[in-house]
């Protein structure tokens, strides 16, 4: 078998040049994806359709030979799982059924996994479709996330919504973030019995928490979900990416038992060194350089370059790339990471 060299990487080694994914790799970006989608019907139509999900995910590893793919899906999936009316608009993002207490305590998630195998047939569909080389991710979003949206029932700038629930009504907050937690830990386990090799938990409104907020919705339903997995399958690697939590990164790995961490593009690249002593780490290029393009992102790549180059380093973006990105600044990007001159 060809080395995969994400997975080198996540077992803890420096691999030169590092490898490259970026978040949001299959999407608007680009034509081809654009070209899928106006096949599919509606965005969670594309999520469970396994021949098409196929499609996408692949899209960026044939015009980029980028050293992982990870399968399209949505983080919202399991709340849609959950019957909570998951929809999604052009230009409004995703809706939902908000929830309340009651609805917390009626959550059942007997039928979760049978409705989300058209996910799991995606990742086999992958496994067997990606070069030998390319690491296959998985993923789920966090507890906290997902769950800023179902007592919300859409997305809001600062998540006010589901903090003050927390504040109000603690014992329930409680309750969702560990059932969220249980049956993403399932989610996860079932994508890697499907194929694939490593996953990664997205908790991308983890900087909106204070830090007690940090601990409790942060990091131990992470860590809940991370235990569950490492005890069923031991060899699992796990990529956990709580973006814009800045300084409580600090004890994140260790508290969580994440094999890496992904870094949002606001963490300082001495802070940034600091956490690689500790373990692998991703990131953490500013998505807004594959917009700029030129110099700009010629030095933001040399920038992560020097800084991490010499560690456990998985090459990636801040965060998602956007609609707005110039696919050619990709091109660029991955011949100046692997030592070309092409940004």
């Amino acid at each position: 078998m060809s080395e995969r060299k994400v997975m080198t990487v996540l077992n803890g080694q420096t691999v030169t040049p590092p490898p490259i994914w970026l978040m949001r790799q299959a999407g608007r970006y680009l034509p081809e994806y654009r070209e899928t989608r106006k096949s599919a019907g509606s965005f969670l139509d594309l999520c469970y359709n396994p021949e098409l999900a196929t499609e996408v995910t692949l899209q960026p590893i044939r015009r980029f030979g980028l050293d992982a793919a990870i399968l399209f899906s949505d983080i919202l999936v399991i709340p849609d799982a959950l019957h909570r009316n998951v929809s999604f608009s052009e230009g409004k993002g995703p809706a939902m059924d908000p929830i309340n207490v009651s609805g917390i305590e009626k959550l059942d998630g007997a039928n979760v996994m049978a409705h989300l195998s058209p996910v799991f047939e995606t990742v086999s569909r992958l496994r067997t479709s990606l070069p030998d080389e390319t690491t296959l991710l998985g993923f789920c979003g966090a507890p906290w996330t997902v769950a800023t949206y179902m007592i919300a029932g859409h997305g809001t700038p600062d998540q006010a919504p589901a903090r003050l629930f927390g504040y109000q009504e603690p014992a329930a907050m409680e309750k969702l973030l560990a059932f969220l937690a249980e049956v993403s830990a399932d989610y996860l386990v079932a994508q890697i019995d499907a194929g694939a090799d490593a996953v990664q938990i997205f908790d991308s409104w983890a900087g909106v928490l204070g830090e007690k907020e940090f601990e409790d919705y942060a990091i131990k339903p992470v860590a809940r979900i991370i235990a569950s997995v490492h005890a069923r399958r031991p060899s699992a690697k796990i990529i956990a990416f709580a973006k814009g939590a800045g300084y409580l990164l600090k004890d994140y790995r260790r508290k969580t038992g994440a094999d890496a961490i992904g870094l949002d593009w606001s963490v300082p690249l001495g802070f940034a060194r600091d956490l690689q002593k500790e373990g692998p780490v991703q990131g953490n290029l500013d998505p807004m350089l594959m917009v700029a393009g030129g110099k700009a992102l010629q030095d933001g790549i040399d920038a992560v370059l020097q800084a991490l180059g010499q560690g456990p380093l998985i090459f990636n973006l801040g965060h998602g790339i956007t609609p707005q990105a110039d696919p050619e600044n990709v091109t660029r990007l991955v011949q100046r990471v692997r030592g070309g001159a092409g940004a």
